[in-house]
């Protein structure tokens, strides 16, 4: 199901990068950091935890596909945070599900420590 205000629903407005039968990825247009990917199932759900086995491991799947791009696009890549937001509360900012893939380079202000 598609929702026409919904601007990851409006395929043919976004340039893909990557995709299979479930899902999509295209950078993000805001980026945290270079080559910063978006990767967005085709169906709309409002969050991650509303798609499906299927949905995720497709998403799992074009995550692979654009890590490996990444890196040969930027060998200065040192490593990814992957993750998504879900709701408003934790920072989400379009209501269809996403998960943001951003590249990682050494320099890169580092995230907070772990505490026991």
């Amino acid at each position: 199901m598609h929702r026409h205000n919904c601007i990851f629903c409006n395929l043919e407005a976004l340039d893909l990068i990557a995709e299979n039968e479930l899902v999509f990825a295209i950078r993000d247009k805001f980026p945290v950091k270079p080559l910063h990917t978006l990767i967005i199932p085709k169906r709309h759900a409002t969050h991650i935890f509303e798609t499906s086995v299927e949905e995720r491991e497709a998403i799992h799947a074009i995550a692979l596909l654009c890590r490996h791009e990444i890196e040969r696009l930027d060998s200065g890549v040192a490593g990814f945070n992957f993750g998504s937001n879900i709701g408003e509360a934790a920072g989400q900012k379009i209501l269809h599900a996403h998960v943001h893939l951003i590249p990682r380079r050494p320099g890169d202000v580092p995230p907070p420590p772990a505490r026991p």
